[in-house]
């Protein structure tokens, strides 16, 4: 790339990903993916619909995403999407409202 060192790939990742928020909605997700693997894994009877939570947490892109075929890994790969691309926009809101430039 020639371009200025601030307009690299990697650096507008930190940017949006990099926020206090992004980084908390991140963690929020992962421990909500992990609880809901972890609660329909016992026997509990309630656990049945564990795994909504994270999807709701993740939605649209999760909802969306759902449509893959196939078990945990497509389930995993649909939070995971959706944590992302709504991490995305956490980020970028997030510097929008401080006020400072996004280039």
């Amino acid at each position: 790339m020639t371009g200025r060192p601030d307009r690299a790939f990697p650096t507008r990742l930190r940017r949006l990903y990099g926020d206090a928020f992004a980084l908390a909605y991140l963690g929020v997700c992962a421990a909500l993916t992990v609880w809901a693997f972890a609660a329909s894994a016992g026997e509990n009877e309630d656990a049945s619909l564990a795994g909504v939570i994270p999807l709701l947490a993740t939605a649209p892109v999760s909802v969306a995403a759902l449509a893959l075929p196939g078990g945990p890994p497509a389930f995993v790969l649909a939070v995971a999407m959706g944590a992302l691309v709504n991490a995305a926009l956490i980020g970028w809101c997030s510097l929008r409202l401080r006020g400072r430039p996004t280039r």
